[in-house]
């Protein structure tokens, strides 16, 4: 004898596999930030890379020279949120470090504004991460980064840093803004690694 009446239980829901523990699907794209936005023109942008070696720099046109892919990767925000089969076009960061001799293993992200995340050479490079450029076939807004942001699809988003202007390679793995605030030194979205 049953002592739950028939549909009282709800129904299940699918769970799309690629979705990790503890988010939800979005269409949309929500814009969060730790700050003001910076207005950075493709005139006066560039980036820079400083080892134990010195430092190696690419302007606007420079960094595009070097040859901009086209991908499509899930993003995963700290905040549950997860968009599905995202596209971008950007640079990747095998082909920047070709050129940059370094025996360190960490880098400092720098932002235009302000912004720092660390991450792994490990985590950024074989095909892991790119100098993004544009989203959805268009130019990246100010608001979601433009004119180029980090994107590392494996770790939650906020290590996709906004307006990137550069690395700072290190020894030690350094937390960054929000890494000193409470977040995760890493933040794998499918260990859930969010906060300390």
């Amino acid at each position: 004898m049953s002592f739950i009446t028939r549909g009282f239980t709800g129904r299940g829901r699918e769970r799309d596999p690629r979705l990790p523990p503890g988010q939800s699907l979005v269409e949309d794209w929500p814009v969060l930030s730790a700050g003001p936005t910076p207005e950075v023109s493709t005139d006066d942008w560039s980036f820079t890379i400083r080892t134990e070696n010195g430092e190696t720099s690419w302007t606007w046109d420079e960094l595009l020279a070097l040859g901009v892919e086209d991908v499509t990767v899930d993003i995963h925000c700290v905040t549950h949120w997860t968009k599905l089969d995202m596209e971008w076009r950007g640079v990747s960061l095998d082909t920047v470090f070709e050129n940059v001799e370094t025996d360190l293993d960490y880098l400092m992200v720098h932002s235009y504004g302000g912004y720092t995340t660390n991450l792994a050479l490990d985590d950024v490079l074989d095909g892991k991460a790119w100098i993004a450029t544009e989203a959805e076939g268009a130019p990246l807004d100010p608001e979601h980064g433009g004119p180029a942001r980090l994107l590392v699809p494996a770790l939650y988003f906020w290590k996709s840093a906004k307006w990137v202007r550069g690395f700072v390679m290190n020894d030690v793995d350094e937390p960054g803004f929000w890494e000193q605030n409470g977040y995760h030194l890493h933040g794998d979205p499918w260990r859930e690694e969010r906060y300390w």
